[in-house]
């Protein structure tokens, strides 16, 4: 039991070193968000270039997944600035408002204390698309050829998880052209290309800037009953911008009518297509076009190696935070919760039925939901990474205890223990060796799940990946998935030896 106490004493003082690095270091800083598809990265990029230029000190946070999560963060105060869409700001921002015309959602928006830019130069709408050889064979040239032809029900449509739930997505544009109905499975977009090229589906929503559009030779269906509304990039800033910087305020106005299609398709294209990294693509095009002299990270072999090897390190740590304090919080809950099941039974199953529901919650649901409450960041992985962890340890703990033969808690009876003794010193260390088994599950379960961390800027093993899906390069998704792999093999032997320490001599003997 004592090295039961030890192994808490030295959790929590983990808990307690690991979070002082997650403390901000109070020094004024230009948050820019972006979403997880390429556009917006170099749109985020270019916000970046141009509050450095200004003289002031910028931070990308980049792929925050979808819009929720970015408008989210921009109410709360964990970013300042992002480009958004005129159509998602009418259809999901500000959905079930009254709004005619870009005056009327600026004062909307303004009562939310967000200042909304003129237009940066580029509609980037939804569109329905589909291979080129395919659409000229079965004369699909509109949405409403597609709804008419016969072959309508051997194609296999595919929508991006966005497009699915979005107002002015599937199920609206379903009722305008009178689709039939289809099993809603939704796709990442990064895939949804591959999905055409590879045949697995033949329908699937584009944006209309998207430069695999000419890559992979894809017709884009005109969309004749014009349902999908304008999407005119805007900038989204806080309002107190202006006063907390207003250098930085007017430099980023210079991006209206900076950007026209054209330009944003040839972008898109440098980063997505040619590998050019988006930090680069964003100084290459302001030098070019504002003649602003922007400097970024060197070239060469031993650069790009040196930058890579610091990034790899960054995941790291920054994954070994989300995990560490995630499962020393779910250790100092969970162990007490699996006791109290343990030792009123009725109350047990109400707390072993809960913490079975949590594990059921979608991440993705979690994350969204405690933004506003934790912002962005760690916090919110790591609170979602806690909750996963409690089902194995409770579980384990109240078996753990629960199977302790008859005898032996007669014996401790007789002795005449008090029911804490009898806990602390006979009841616990028989237990151990089922409570290290439930941490040492929920730890491996963590290492996996703190992938999901990168769609809050907690960054981790999982920011590869999801740049790696992005871009369709699996140098990069295996940057990200062996690590995290390798990691969780390491935890597993790691608490194999550990059982040697916590768990009583007498025991390990017993079962050898």
């Amino acid at each position: 039991m004592q090295s039961f106490r030890q192994f808490l004493t030295l959790i929590s003082l983990t808990l307690f070193l690991v979070t002082t690095g997650l403390a901000d270091d109070n020094q004024p800083v230009v948050r820019v968000g972006s979403k997880a598809f390429t556009e917006s990265v170099v749109l985020g990029e270019l916000l970046e270039h141009l509050i450095t230029d200004a003289g002031g000190k910028a931070q990308h946070l980049a792929e925050l997944g979808g819009t929720q999560i970015c408008w989210k963060a921009l109410s709360s105060g964990d970013i300042d600035c992002y480009v958004e869409y005129t159509g998602t700001i009418q259809q999901e921002i500000l959905k079930g408002e009254l709004i005619r015309g870009d005056e009327s959602m600026r004062e909307a928006l303004a009562v939310r204390g967000v200042v909304m830019s003129r237009h940066l130069g580029f509609n980037n709408t939804y569109a329905l698309g589909m291979p080129e050889e395919l659409a000229a064979k079965l004369h699909i040239r509109t949405i409403s050829d597609l709804v008419a032809s016969p072959e309508l029900s051997h194609l296999k449509m595919r929508f991006s998880d966005e497009f699915i739930e979005r107002a002015d997505g599937w199920r609206g544009l379903r009722k305008e052209y009178g689709f039939p109905e289809i099993a809603e499975r939704g796709i990442d977009h990064s895939l949804a290309y591959r999905g055409l090229l590879s045949g697995s589906h033949q329908v699937t929503d584009v944006f209309t800037t998207d430069a695999e559009i000419r890559l992979y030779n894809i017709r884009v269906l005109e969309d004749d009953h014009g349902y999908f509304p304008l999407y005119q990039a805007v900038l989204l800033s806080r309002s107190d911008l202006a006063t907390r910087a207003p250098r930085v305020a007017a430099s980023l106005q210079r991006m209206e009518h900076l950007i026209d299609n054209p330009t944003m398709i040839d972008l898109n294209a440098k980063a997505k297509l040619d590998r050019i990294d988006e930090s680069k693509v964003a100084a290459g095009f302001l030098r070019e076009r504002l003649k602003l002299e922007i400097t970024v990270a060197g070239e060469g072999r031993s650069a790009r190696f040196a930058q890579t090897a610091g990034r790899m390190l960054n995941n790291l740590h920054q994954h070994l935070l989300l995990v560490i304090v995630s499962l020393a919080a779910a250790i100092v809950v969970a162990v007490p919760l699996g006791v109290i099941s343990y030792c009123r039974p009725r109350l047990g199953r109400v707390v072993l039925n809960t913490v079975g529901i949590i594990q059921t919650l979608p991440a993705m649901a979690v994350l969204v939901f405690t933004i506003p409450i934790l912002g962005l960041g760690a916090w919110p992985a790591i609170f979602a990474l806690f909750l996963y962890s409690l089902l194995p340890i409770v579980r384990n703990t109240y078996t753990g205890l629960s199977d302790i033969p008859g005898n032996l808690r007669e014996s401790a009876i007789v002795l005449g223990l008090s029911d804490f003794a009898r806990l602390r010193l006979i009841e616990l260390p028989l237990a151990s060796t089922s409570i290290l088994a439930g941490i040492k599950t929920a730890a491996v379960i963590n290492v996996g799940t703190a992938t999901i961390g990168a769609l809050v800027g907690a960054g981790g093993f999982g920011q590869p990946i999801l740049t790696g899906i992005r871009l369709d390069d699996f140098n990069l998704i295996l940057q990200g998935a062996i690590p995290s792999a390798v990691l969780a093999v390491i935890v597993q032997a790691g608490f194999g030896f550990a059982e040697r320490w916590l768990v009583p001599a007498g025991l390990r003997a017993s079962e050898s």
